[in-house]
């Protein structure tokens, strides 16, 4: 759009602009400003109270100023006359450094100058719900094994193909959706793109899918594990790097080890040196730890790691190597903040890549039946709070996230961990009221 927002708004039959941001527990803030106002914004910016999202900010904190970016501007597919829009947080003139878009933008450009152009794609799963959330919304999903169940799928295909309806109206080239491993869950795909229009397609991804859902009277649920005997919520992350035309895919040489190159090999070690305090931010919440350390589910697996290993095409792993030239990390989840996750990723490469990281052995074996034959790899951390320590005792990778964007992620959530802390749950009284 090229800043300009008001000639957008003209040319498509705009009213009003969502300019959006996303806090540091994922988030989604916005304020709805009538277009005649946006050329306005787009100099300077929608104000918000910071304290008043999850944001490391007082009530004493100046405004809060997101900025619209212009080149991130979409037209909603069901509702016209209104435009997303991705904004970046600035306060009294500074860029905010915890602000996630913000931090990932500043890790692109890092990378950037390392001649490396990361590209992404996600694969983010979610649960169609009743409205009350308690339940799967088709009672007649029930099948032990329902992944790819045809029925399934084309039972909600109201849902499923007007949200792939609007992925092709937006240019995102869709190109599979599918019933998943769990009753009531669903997997849409969409083409990979550099790291920054990956988070912004994934933000504005499950705000449309809330939306669509929520709009034939049902609830989209992107959490981990909304059900303990079901397979949990993924957000597996597929990774490539391109040189600086982006037409040269630099992870990609025939003549290496499952035709991942040198350069794609050490940023696969930043990947594997980094993993457990990688948890911190790929799962984000208490429930996140319900997925990746799960019993077997109903249909016979998990379909989540729990341990720090690597391998070809095998879906058992946390890391597996589907093709030449990129890998898939198969440890975030639903929770996973679309900017953090980005950037997270970037920065454990960034630093895989500099040190010249080994990612150890490859492992090619079935860990879901022999996983206890591996004992020289790390487990993932078991809940919430190991792995903000594992984050926090990670020196090297909170400087490479950066020391301000670490302070405030590790305070918020630390307080997050004490709530949950001190709840009492019907667990508790179940197995301690008679002792």
């Amino acid at each position: 759009m090229a800043g300009d927002l008001a000639a957008f708004a003209q040319e498509n039959g705009i009213k009003y602009f969502m300019i959006s941001f996303t806090d540091l527990f994922g988030g989604q803030r916005a304020k709805l400003v009538p277009a005649a106002a946006i050329a306005d914004m787009e100099e300077e910016g929608a104000g918000f109270a910071g304290f008043a999202t999850w944001l490391d900010m007082t009530p004493a904190h100046p405004d809060l100023f997101a900025i619209p970016d212009a080149s991130s501007v979409i037209q909603l597919p069901w509702k016209k006359d209104v435009a997303w829009v991705a904004a970046d947080l600035f306060m009294e003139g500074k860029s905010v450094a915890q602000a996630p878009r913000n931090t990932l933008k500043r890790l692109m450009s890092e990378a950037a100058a390392e001649g490396m152009h990361v590209k992404t794609g996600v694969e983010a799963e979610f649960f169609l719900l009743t409205p009350d959330g308690n339940q799967i919304s088709d009672a007649s999903d029930t099948a032990e094994k329902p992944c790819y169940d045809q029925q399934a799928v084309m039972r909600r295909y109201d849902v499923i193909a007007e949200i792939c309806d609007h992925m092709l109206e937006l240019g995102w080239k869709p190109y599979q959706n599918d019933h998943e491993d769990a009753n009531g869950q669903f997997e849409m795909n969409w083409e990979f793109d550099d790291a920054l229009a990956t988070a912004d397609k994934h933000s504005f991804f499950k705000f449309m899918v809330k939306s669509v859902a929520e709009k034939h009277g049902l609830r989209a649920t992107f959490m981990p594990k909304p059900f303990s005997h079901l397979t949990g919520n993924g957000c597996h992350c597929h990774i490539s790097v391109w040189d600086e035309s982006g037409k040269t895919n630099v992870f990609a040489d025939p003549d290496m080890e499952l035709g991942l190159s040198a350069r794609g090999r050490t940023f696969l070690g930043g990947i594997m040196t980094h993993a457990s305090a990688l948890a911190a931010i790929t799962n984000p919440t208490v429930n996140s730890y319900k997925r990746i350390n799960a019993p077997r589910t109903t249909s016979g697996a998990t379909w989540a790691p729990n341990t720090v290993t690597w391998t070809g095409n095998n879906r058992t792993h946390m890391v597996r190597v589907p093709g030449p030239g990129r890998f898939e990390l198969r440890l975030p989840d639903g929770a996973a903040n679309p900017y953090l996750l980005q950037a997270i990723i970037i920065a454990a490469g960034l630093n895989g890549v500099k040190a010249k990281a080994d990612p150890g052995k490859r492992y090619d074996i079935d860990m879901y039946q022999e996983g206890h034959l591996v004992t020289d790899a790390p487990r993932l951390p078991l809940n919430l709070l190991d792995a903000m320590r594992d984050y926090d005792a990670d020196s090297g990778l909170k400087a490479t996230m950066g020391e301000e964007f670490s302070a405030a992620y590790l305070k918020l959530k630390r307080d997050e961990w004490n709530a949950f802390a001190s709840h009492l749950t019907d667990w508790e009284r179940q197995n301690t009221l008679d002792v």
